[in-house]
């Protein structure tokens, strides 16, 4: 609906069927993912010939994979050896309920064997297969088979033995998952109960949201980054991604909050010391006074997991460290006793279930299944086309090279004023998982499509027989041009297009074509869909991209390249369909905004969608505790109390007239993915130090200046920092010169050490326009600067 007094409800706030006919009958989240993935229906699913199906990648397989991911590997186990013991049966015409099996083979983890009647029930013809089991129907040969004994499908012995391993192999194949349940998988049951108990402490949020809200509570983050184990496989320093959110802890803003952060890393004092200093602030921030400094330590506890190292080769994501230590789960339910509680989690997995279960509070998220699904390339772009959103020209949902070559081609054909395409694998974050080819630049047949659409004008090109042409003559060149102008972003995880091909196809991914402008913005908004059902926006930023343009790496808050009355009425266009398919709790959504070439009017596309609580979001949550401001993304304004000098200013020019609203428009530049190797050299009590004597710092009475956030004190080649200031040419200035004067402090002339501040700094230029004969001014010592422009 277009009018926002129209907005339906969440799904858990309306189990009871409403009395209004204008609302759609509520469905449980997994009817919505059934009928969004195309879940096959009773005469489309995975079918007898299993060899068969998996082999051409049928369609009804893929999709059941795809919906039961987490658990496929038991629905594998259990989906083969019962096809193959049809097969060897000989019933005729029959087939496997693929949606049925794939349920019963994760809900039958500590059974040493399913029973006949669990093998018999994903069955559709069952009754015919008892027939043949119990003795009512005959085998190839023709002949009854007596009752009570396992059926010959043909006369000869040779079928009885393929029967005999048929079934050997169902008994084999159970032992060995039952052996591997008991190692650590949670038993079907746990997982259903823990999956009713978040909806039923859902709905309860929901119908208490407006008082709990306004009331004192308790918020437990959890930023566990709970991928899928081939993702989290390949995430270096995982304990380190999942600590760079600190500024959650700066939720206790509201003086009816309180904060247990858990962190995935084993703290020192000296790092806890800093934190409680940090955070100790508040007084002295709306004062303006840094006497008026205030121990608030317990208003927040930083918890670490006592299991943060018992299982070191697992890449365990940190809700499910949680899970697996006790003692902490025992002293939260101690901290928690009385009080209203919720957790907000990082990228949803199923032990943020088990932990909110365990706790007995309830879980401000999306489920886990529903977040999976929309935060893949192809999820988010089913969410863009239900929105109505602008998006870039693409195709999801990629997975045979056929396909692949097909849709590229079709792409190109109809959109040749595009020379770059992305290639985007589904699951895959942070732009580890795309790759880049400028096509039209390598494509031979290029001038020749040129020429016919000159020469016979546009309709050329939809006219049957010369697009078939066209098509032949891109489809023939592709495979070649991919395979030696194909970019991954991530070289060393693919150093090949080869490699990312089989991960891409294997995954399943998207095309989606690059704007076709010289000047690109990238920007991201964050947004929370309330208990309630309401969407609101609480943070915005445009990208900064100090590993290269399809990498983000940081934000300028708020973000300021798009009108915020058009950001806005997408990003609730989004929202809305976000929370018809399930969607609760924080979210963040990336935009690409450029000038089009021939009508010189901007265009915004939404690119991508993240359901879990961004870096950029905790960033801003530091942002405005350490300025006691107020972020308006409606309008994309930063305000908050003047400092000691605009006050004096304003006091001199109003005399005598009524002084204006106590506010000042701001900025800032935030980055939580700065590295320098050289950092690992010196104490954070040190950098600190030499940052404040060479005037990096953070001004209490002006509210502005540069606050880090610090990860960990044991490797230390990382932190986060914020540099605040009134307006983003001056802050881009500051942020890149304190770049500068850290790399200068912490490097020897001949050991430069590992960093991206380089390109950061490189991007800072490009945004400000500085050109080689006006370039960025640091300091006297240019050589380190001059390298980077080379770069």
């Amino acid at each position: 609906s277009s009018s926002k007094g129209n907005i339906p409800p969440l799904p858990f706030s309306n189990s009871v069927v409403s009395t209004q006919k204008s609302k759609p009958e509520w469905r449980y989240p997994a009817q919505q993912l059934e009928s969004e993935v195309h879940i096959p229906s009773q005469t489309q699913d995975p079918c007898l010939d299993w060899d068969v199906a998996v082999h051409q990648k049928a369609p009804g397989l893929l999709a059941l994979q795809h919906h039961h991911h987490s658990t496929w590997g038991r629905a594998v186990g259990f989906l083969e050896p019962t096809a193959k013991l049809l097969k060897d049966l000989t019933v005729p015409s029959a087939t496997i309920n693929g949606q049925k099996s794939a349920q019963i083979a994760s809900d039958l983890d500590f059974k040493e064997n399913p029973t006949k009647s669990d093998n018999l029930s994903v069955i559709k013809d069952q009754s015919a297969v008892e027939k043949t089991l119990h003795g009512g129907c005959r085998g190839q040969g023709g002949s009854a088979e007596p009752r009570g004994r396992w059926p010959r499908a043909g006369p000869g012995p040779g079928q009885q033995q393929q029967q005999q391993r048929a079934a050997g192999a169902i008994r084999a194949s159970w032992r060995c998952r039952a052996h591997l349940a008991r190692l650590g998988n949670a038993p079907g049951e746990a997982r259903r109960r823990h999956l009713e108990n978040f909806y039923s402490r859902a709905k309860h949020l929901a119908a208490n949201w407006n008082r709990i809200r306004t009331s004192r509570r308790t918020i437990i983050h959890i930023p566990s980054l709970g991928y899928s184990q081939h993702i989290r496989e390949h995430i270096p320093d995982l304990a380190l991604q999942q600590n760079l959110q600190m500024g959650r802890l700066c939720d206790i803003l509201d003086a009816n909050v309180d904060v247990i952060y858990i962190c995935p890393l084993a703290l020192s004092e000296e790092l806890l010391q800093y934190y409680h200093k940090l955070l100790g602030l508040q007084a002295a921030v709306r004062s303006g006074n840094p006497e008026d400094t205030a121990d608030l330590q317990d208003r927040f506890r930083i918890l670490t997991p006592e299991a943060i190292n018992s299982f070191p080769e697992h890449h365990m994501c940190l809700a499910t460290v949680l899970k697996y230590s006790p003692r902490t789960l025992q002293r939260l339910q101690v901290l928690l006793q009385g009080r209203d509680a919720y957790v907000v989690g990082g990228v949803p997995h199923l032990d943020d279930l088990a932990v909110a279960d365990q706790l007995q509070v309830p879980l401000l998220g999306s489920e886990p299944a529903v977040a999976q699904l929309y935060s893949t390339k192809s999820g988010s772009k089913r969410i863009f086309a239900s929105a109505g959103v602008p998006t870039p020209p693409g195709e999801r949902d990629i997975r045979s090279r056929e396909q692949l070559l097909q849709a590229l081609s079709q792409l190109i054909l109809d959109n040749l004023e595009v020379r770059r395409w992305l290639f985007k694998v589904d699951d895959e974050r942070g732009g580890n998982g795309t790759a880049f080819c400028d096509v039209i630049s390598h494509l031979e047949c290029y001038p020749w499509i040129q020429r016919e659409w000159q020469g016979h004008g546009p309709g050329a090109c939809s006219e049957s027989q010369a697009r078939e042409l066209a098509l032949v003559k891109i489809s023939q060149e592709l495979p070649g041009l991919l395979a030696q102008h194909v970019q991954p972003v991530n070289e060393k995880r693919f150093p090949t297009w080869e490699k990312f091909l089989q991960t891409f196809l294997t995954q399943g991914g998207v095309i989606e074509a690059f704007p076709f402008s010289a000047s690109v913005t990238n920007l991201t908004v964050d947004l929370l869909i309330e208990p309630t059902g309401e969407v609101t926006l609480v943070s915005s930023g445009d990208q900064l991209h100090a590993e290269g343009p399809l990498r983000s790496s940081g934000t300028t808050i708020p973000q300021r390249s798009v009108d915020p009355e058009l950001l806005k009425a997408l990003c609730w266009k989004i929202g809305e369909a976000c929370k018809s398919k399930g969607v609760l709790g924080y979210f963040s959504v990336d935009f690409v905004a450029f000038t089009h070439p021939q009508t010189r009017q901007q265009q915004v596309w939404a690119t991508d969608l993240d359901l879990c609580y961004s870096d950029q979001l905790a960033l801003t949550q530091l942002l405005l505790y350490v300025t006691d401001g107020n972020l308006d993304c409606g309008s994309s304004c930063l305000q908050g109390p003047l400092g000691s000098k605009e006050s004096k200013s304003q006091q001199v020019q109003h005399q005598g007239t009524k002084p204006p609203a106590p506010s000042s428009p701001w900025c800032a530049v935030a980055s939580s993915q700065l590295r320098h190797s050289s950092l690992s050299g010196i104490s954070y009590n040190l950098l600190l130090h030499i940052c404040k004597a060479r005037g990096v710092g953070f001004d209490l009475q002006e509210k502005q200046g540069t606050v880090f956030v610090l990860y960990e004190d044991q490797k230390r080649h990382s932190l986060g920092m914020v540099t605040i200031g009134e307006d983003l040419q001056g802050v881009l200035l500051t942020f890149a010169r304190n770049l500068f004067i850290i790399h200068q402090e912490i490097s020897a002339p001949n050991m430069q050490g590992e960093t991206n501040f380089k390109m950061a700094i490189r991007d800072i230029e490009a945004i400000l326009g500085v050109t080689a004969e006006n370039k960025l001014r640091l300091g006297e010592e240019q050589p380190w600067e001059a390298d980077a422009l080379k770069e």
